[in-house]
């Protein structure tokens, strides 16, 4: 096994229990991490169904599923990114602090916030951390959910800075947030994209702007063609120029052009019904693509990551267990992000067991 590289307290929607957004962000971003427009190097062919090991393996935080500030341990852990050096970056969301683990580690390391887990809204502390996409030299962009704003902390550094939103003060002008939760960093130009999650909407940030630009939903929550609903994780499709976002009230994944005013329908219900059928989907919260277009969704209410072929909206479970939450290696309970490596395995936020859990692909 290898990582081979790349307001107030919000509840979950379900009120299965109470985590931010974040953590719906942990239930809940591209990779938040490979919603990095970074491409990955893979062999050009579509992975067969099934290819996966249904066995997971923990890679950070308990396998029993404990929770806890101690350095071995994560609480309601939401969005992972890959670093160099086979290092695995978590936004510990309920201990306020990023974390980063090195391959094989019994323990992570604080980067960003308190070690001890204390929450503030100061240049040192955080306030759950909900998703984290890193530049090529491991500097940290992420979300602040509940400080309403985006954090940059440089590689190494004992303090961050906010580079969007204000701390602490939620709203919906082109310069607040409330409750931000997925991130996304155009490699190439700087450009951050945010899931501004309770204002139902994807917010654009060009390099050094002091206030953003509405490029999805902004017309309130609801399941029409204009809005969204509960946005948590997203991810960019350079080939189609958009964004494919996770609606969590209304159990879809749509596509929406930028540049565009509405969203076209792509996996799930297009009027919000929810179910754990292969077509079906119960609050997504993460997803991500790999470089050739197939789509992985973390179907959080249903306890399982779904499998889509490019271009088809019946997918394939390749990891947890249909509507049984818990803690055997072959389980999940309530995931919330998903990322796959250059070679196509994946890492899950198994939010609800505080752990990270690494599928092989075979």
């Amino acid at each position: 096994m290898s990582y081979n590289s790349t307001g107030t307290i919000i509840t979950r929607l379900t009120v299965k229990y109470q985590i931010t957004c974040a953590a719906q962000c942990a239930n809940l971003f591209t990779n938040c991490n490979t919603a990095v427009f970074d491409s990955l190097t893979i062999p050009q062919y579509t992975p067969s169904l099934y290819r996966w090991n249904t066995t997971g393996i923990t890679v950070a935080g308990a396998s029993s599923g404990s929770g806890g500030t101690a350095d071995n341990l994560l609480y309601a852990p939401n969005g992972i990114a890959l670093g160099s050096f086979d290092s695995l970056y978590i936004a510990d969301l309920n201990n306020n602090r990023i974390q980063r683990w090195l391959i094989n580690a019994s323990n992570g390391t604080t980067v960003a916030g308190l070690s001890n887990g204390t929450a503030g809204a100061s240049s040192v502390t955080l306030n759950s951390p909900a998703s984290v996409v890193l530049d090529s030299n491991d500097n940290m962009y992420f979300t602040d959910t509940n400080n309403h704003r985006v954090v940059y902390w440089a590689n190494g550094a004992s303090s961050g800075t906010t580079i969007a939103g204000i701390t602490g003060i939620a709203g919906s002008t082109n310069n607040t947030f409330y409750g931000p939760c997925g991130i996304a960093r155009d490699s190439s130009t700087g450009t951050l994209y945010i899931a501004d999650t309770y204002n139902h909407r994807i917010m654009q940030y060009l390099l050094n702007a002091s206030s953003g630009t509405v490029v999805a939903g902004g017309n309130g929550a609801g399941p029409g063609i204009t809005q969204l609903a509960y946005p948590y994780g997203f991810t960019f499709d350079s080939s189609s120029n958009s964004l494919l976002i996770a609606n969590a009230q209304t159990n879809n994944i749509v596509r929406w052009v930028l540049g565009a005013s509405s969203w076209t329908l792509v996996i799930g219900s297009p009027t919000g019904s929810s179910g754990s059928t292969s077509t079906l989907i119960n609050q997504p919260i993460g997803i991500t693509l790999d470089p050739i277009g197939n789509i992985y969704v973390v179907d959080s209410d249903n306890h399982r990551i779904q499998f889509f072929v490019a271009g088809q909206s019946n997918g394939t479970t390749i990891a947890g267990v249909t509507g049984s939450p818990g803690t055997s290696q072959n389980q999940l309970n309530y995931p919330c992000w998903v990322i796959v490596d250059n070679q196509l395995n994946l890492y899950v936020s198994d939010t609800s067991n505080n752990r990270v859990q690494f599928f092989s692909h075979s």
